[in-house]
């Protein structure tokens, strides 16, 4: 890619979410120029509401990402929709991106906020329910099913887990073990606590009146629940950053220091894109941070060319 034939930036944000809008907003305001380059998948827009995020506290996630694009193009940070498919570059050189209709921006630095994929399991009704009364996070959603019947899906390593913390907010849980084989302990341990104990795989949701209103197994029984907890897979949107040569830790995830810098110089990543664990609040809370430590490298990088200019 010819950098000098592309649009010229300070930085280059991957990713249009709240991490990302949050470092824009933090390195418009510090007067470096800014894009956005926002594929539109948000993660949480099946959701009708996000929680947890003090000021913010159950606005819809869309009406979020609207505020934070008016917010940057407010300090003068350009916002493009499209996605990415290209990332090559270093430090010295610049950095480039190529977009999917063929668009090309530079910048001196990269900052990647792309995301994660929730793989979900295979049973009919679970991603048609998604987001709604398919739920993920009890610290995201606990409250709003607090007290009702709900479920957990089995199938993963920390569904018992899962379920442990689920019963936190409702007391009448059943764990669907969905061909998982739990251990003495762990069922003595989901019986102290009162929580059901059902055996088999599941076959489907049942959906009334578009809503949940239980989980039939194989077997044709169906259990009545008002709402299904499950633990996805995580799949991070991490390919451009592993095509640009990010080290990984052991179980797969970019790796980044405490201040969101991955390990090629120039190249930065936060949010859910290397923290699986990040809410809305946290990958923010990132974006900000790896704001403030690009916009300090870049100055570094400032007074070394004007030195440079001087000889």
């Amino acid at each position: 890619m010819s950098h000098e034939q592309s649009e010229q930036y300070d930085v280059l944000i991957v990713g249009g979410g709240a991490a990302g809008l949050s470092a824009a907003l933090v390195l418009s305001r510090a007067l470096r120029r800014v894009v956005v380059i926002d594929a539109g998948n948000s993660r949480n827009a099946p959701a009708a509401h996000m929680h947890g995020y003090l000021s913010r506290e159950g606005q819809p996630p869309a009406e979020l990402l609207d505020i934070g694009r008016s917010e940057v193009r407010g300090y003068g940070g350009t916002i493009v929709s499209g996605t990415v498919t290209t990332l090559d570059g270093d430090v010295e050189s610049g950095f480039g991106v190529v977009l999917a209709d063929g668009r090309q921006l530079s910048g001196r630095r990269v900052l990647v906020t792309t995301g994660l994929r929730d793989v979900l399991p295979s049973v009919p009704g679970i991603s048609e329910r998604w987001g709604r009364d398919v739920l993920h996070c009890p610290y995201c959603h606990g409250w709003e099913v607090r007290d009702q019947p709900v479920g957990v899906l089995g199938g993963t390593p920390e569904a018992v887990q899962h379920a442990q913390l689920v019963r936190q907010w409702c007391p009448d849980v059943v764990i669907f073990t969905h061909g998982d084989a739990l251990t003495s302990e762990q069922r003595m341990q989901l019986t102290a606590r009162h929580i059901r104990i059902v055996d088999g795989p599941v076959r489907r949701l049942i959906i009334t009146d578009d809503e949940i209103s239980g989980v039939q197994l194989e077997t044709g029984q169906v259990v009545r629940r008002n709402a299904i907890f499950v633990r996805p897979r995580f799949a991070a949107n991490s390919d451009l950053l592993s095509s640009i040569g990010c080290a990984c830790t052991e179980d797969g995830w970019v790796r980044t220091n405490d201040v969101s810098g991955t390990s090629v110089p120039g190249v930065w990543a936060a949010g859910n894109a290397v923290n699986p664990r990040a809410q809305v609040i946290t990958a923010a809370g990132e974006g900000s941070t790896a704001a403030i430590a690009i916009n300090n490298d870049l100055v570094i990088d400032d007074i070394r060319r004007a030195a440079r200019d001087l000889v």
